[in-house]
């Protein structure tokens, strides 16, 4: 179940707070909180699989056969698979401890909305990217995520029809919720 609990505006762009599970949002991109080596074995990268099928796998792994493991930051495309999205976003967040976290959050965020941008797409759906398994602190990695949409919404204001914050569950929402009143 997909649940809105806060929307607000900027420029001509739609951010909505959701609760839910992003492999059941229809927004026509879903970004993906990925590894170096697009290996989907656990979190959201293995329900996103599951969800939308083996093709999405196999897909990454073509894209690491030609390009090689991803650094923190970059972000990359493939299939949807089954999914009710189009396109995964792919972007390699940092892990907490390897220096410059914040920076490279903010680059991978910003590298999904750029690439987002130049397919044409109009509608995406990020989760809370490196504050699980990656160990970032989830209230300063949502506000860091929040912060960099809306820098790039201001710069961008053609780009998005809707862009969604999606956490399965608390706190996350919520903190997006805090994050987009305050910026």
């Amino acid at each position: 179940m997909i649940d809105v609990i806060f929307e607000r505006k900027i420029n001509k762009t739609s951010i909505k707070v959701v609760l839910g599970d992003i492999t059941e949002e229809e927004t026509e991109a879903i970004v993906n909180a990925a590894n170096s080596y697009l290996r989907h074995g656990g979190g959201v990268a293995l329900a996103i699989v599951k969800r939308g099928g083996s093709i999405i796998q196999r897909e990454s792994d073509e894209i690491i056969k030609n390009q090689g493991a991803l650094q923190p930051g970059r972000s990359v495309i493939t299939s949807a698979g089954s999914l009710k999205a189009k396109y995964i976003i792919h972007t390699v967040g940092p892990m907490r401890g390897e220096g410059n976290e914040e920076e490279k959050l903010r680059y991978a965020i910003s590298s999904a909305l750029t690439l987002a941008k130049d397919y044409g797409i109009r509608s995406i759906s990020f989760p809370a990217v490196s504050c699980g398994v990656y160990g970032f602190p989830q209230e300063e990695g949502t506000l860091i995520i929040t912060e960099t949409v809306k820098k790039f919404i201001e710069e961008n204001e053609d780009a998005f029809d809707e862009i969604h914050l999606i956490g399965l569950g608390e706190p996350v929402p919520d903190l997006f919720k805090e994050a987009l009143e305050n910026v």
